[in-house]
């Protein structure tokens, strides 16, 4: 799995890359909006996933491990392919994918080129539950809260955890287990959390049964 490159913009067109890494170029697909912010000879870093298909291998690449996990969970709402939760995120922002899931608001996905009203209902069906609305700015959270700090990663790792075959309900409960317990400041980055998430909840074939407990 390719979970990350760094190299050099070699060629850059909307929505789309070319990275060199190591004299290889990879074509990596991005949001409209991250491609506007980047110039042919820039040196950047961006967190991917390598989506298989029967006649194909596509690269997706994001700014961040938040907008990987955001991706990732976009991609397990019915209908919603890697194209659609590409379109998603360079139409919308994690804070606001975040608060229209918990208003249970699905305008701002209906306004997105390519998801239609029954889709974007299902996106804010799917995810409830399963992201955070960020706290205003400024102003603290509830006591208990998590912070916005430990809600990104969270998010990425609860993704990453499923993806892997691990309920929802327990990727949850060992992705939060890992935030707390963490003694590092900032968060160590995913691949670290990941690693702690997994050595918790045991061999992997417990997640086919249901339970890592």
């Amino acid at each position: 799995m390719i979970a990350s490159l760094r190299g050099t913009i070699v060629a850059l067109a909307t929505g789309r890359l070319v990275l060199e890494v190591a004299g290889v170029g990879y074509a990596v697909a991005i949001t409209e909006r991250h491609a506007r912010e980047l110039r042919v000879g820039d040196t950047v870093r961006l967190h991917t996933a390598l989506v298989v298909r029967e006649d194909d291998l596509s690269l997706f690449g994001f700014v961040d491990e938040v907008e990987l996990g955001l991706f990732e969970l976009l991609r397990t709402v019915s209908g919603v392919g890697p194209k659609s939760a590409l379109g998603v995120l360079g139409s919308l922002d994690a804070d606001a994918i975040a608060h229209a899931i918990a208003n249970d608001d699905d305008a701002p996905f209906r306004a997105v080129g390519g998801i239609g009203p029954k889709t974007a209902k299902l996106i804010v069906v799917t995810l409830a539950g399963k992201l955070d609305a960020p706290r205003t700015p400024g102003r603290g959270g509830a006591a208990g809260e998590p912070s916005r700090a430990e809600t990104a990663p969270r998010t990425a790792l609860v993704a990453a955890l499923t993806g892997l075959g691990w309920p929802e309900r327990t990727a949850l409960e060992a992705a939060t287990a890992v935030i707390e317990e963490a003694e590092e400041a900032p968060l160590p980055e995913l691949p670290v959390l990941l690693r702690r998430a997994l050595a918790q909840l045991g061999p992997a074939r417990d997640a086919r049964g249901g339970s890592a407990r």
